[in-house]
């Protein structure tokens, strides 16, 4: 997007900021978006917020203009004159309403226009997101949940909500999201240029981490993963519609946006759950590192130190081969199967024999190392196809890896 102004007889091209309309409706989680709004202004999004009458009960006009910079109303009789109730919905690039009460998505999936936010976003011609916070109860009722599809198959991206501490003593899904993780789907929204839901109605399975396999109490067997790309799997395919559970070993992030989260420790215990997970999954990728070897024993107290002998040695077995028991015992005939394979010399010779040997249909090929690829933000690859395909990714963010990932599955898919 560029606008153009004249300034001393010269014309220069201005880069617009893109134009985000954040819907805020009743619910006590009115007060979290106010941290995505922070997050949204920051990075330098132009952001124009539309409560709700109910949400005002919960954070007042005075503070959603402070932080935003603009004007905020609930009415469409206020500044009639430039029609608020068209020209907001027009103009935006995208439109995320969150919280999203079940009163909202009601409203939204029925075309009610009652108010200045129900009217933006019948005219909103842009990528819609919404993030539900009810309680669990309200988000399981089939009325609500009929609205959500309904939605969904209208191209919105309706986010599944968090599991977690409710109002009051309750507990289970139905929490909103972490202000962090629904900037990041806003974020990945516009730089893919729209809602391009090419895994909506999908279920797809990632696992990401490390496994740990423990010797005795206070130690253990593991590896450098820090489950970063995983996450980036997990939080585009939840931006592209895929119902996506994340079978995460050890991984100190926080919950994608829109995502299940299985939290495991061993190789056996990520088998467990990706299996279980699998039965009715469209793609599993398998981007966790599971340890090889595990040790045969475990000891039930600390291994001591003693003085003048050297350690005894530790006997290790091997772990299961999820990626190829996957791959071998496919409960879906059109799944599609994502291998990694973490490699420090002779990559693509290695990874085209891993391919071969594990029966999947795409495998990624990095090389790693203490400084590379593990821990970091950037990743550089080639994912290779069990059709003899080669595809680069260049050095990037491990967003891009991911994007590129899911393509590929998409294309399979369809």
């Amino acid at each position: 997007m560029e606008s153009y102004a004249s300034e001393c007889g010269e014309t220069e091209a201005v880069a617009e900021k893109p134009k985000v309309v954040l819907g805020v409706s009743g619910g006590i989680a009115a007060y979290k978006a106010c941290e995505l709004l922070r997050r949204l202004t920051e990075s330098g999004h132009d952001v124009r917020v539309v409560p709700t009458a109910s949400a005002l009960h919960f954070v007042g006009a005075a503070t959603w203009s402070a932080l935003s910079g603009h004007p905020v109303s609930a009415e469409v009789w206020s500044d009639v004159h430039e029609v608020p109730h068209v020209r907001i919905g027009q103009e935006a690039d995208l439109v995320i309403v969150a919280p999203a009460t079940a009163d909202m998505l009601a409203k939204a999936a029925h075309g009610l226009a009652d108010d200045l936010l129900t009217n933006t976003l019948l005219t909103a011609r842009c990528p819609v997101v919404f993030a539900p916070a009810m309680h669990t109860e309200m988000w399981e009722h089939p009325a609500t949940q009929e609205n959500v599809a309904t939605l969904r198959r209208r191209g919105a991206l309706v986010i599944e909500p968090a599991v977690g501490r409710l109002t009051g003593v309750d507990t289970g899904k139905g929490r909103f999201p972490d202000p962090a993780e629904l900037f990041e789907v806003v974020r990945r929204v516009l730089a893919r240029g729209g809602l391009a839901q090419d895994l909506a109605g999908r279920h797809v399975v990632i696992s990401a981490g490390g496994t740990r396999e423990p010797l005795d109490p206070v130690r253990f067997l593991g590896n450098r993963s820090s489950g970063k790309q995983g996450y980036a799997l997990a939080r585009s395919a939840a931006a592209r519609g895929a119902r996506v559970t994340l079978v995460a070993a050890n991984a100190a992030l926080p919950d994608p946006a829109g995502v299940d989260v299985v939290p495991v420790g061993t190789a056996v215990q990520l088998r467990e759950a990706v299996l279980k997970a699998a039965a009715d999954a469209d793609a599993v990728v398998m981007a966790a590192a599971v340890a090889d070897f595990r040790p045969e024993t475990y000891a039930a107290g600390k291994i001591k130190k003693k003085d003048g002998q050297e350690p005894a040695p530790i006997a290790l077995v091997r772990n299961p081969d999820i990626l190829a028991e996957v791959a071998g015992d496919r409960r879906r005939p059109a799944q599609v199967v994502v291998g990694f394979a973490a490699e420090t010399d002779d990559v693509l010779a290695n990874g085209r024999a891993k391919l071969a040997r594990k029966g999947c249909d795409l495998l990624v090929v990095n090389e790693v190392g203490e400084r590379k690829t593990f821990g970091s933000e950037e990743n550089e690859a080639v994912v290779l196809g069990a059709d003899g395909s080669e595809t680069p990714v260049p050095y990037g963010p491990k967003e891009a890896l991911a994007d590129t990932v899911w393509d590929l599955v998409a294309a399979r898919l369809s």
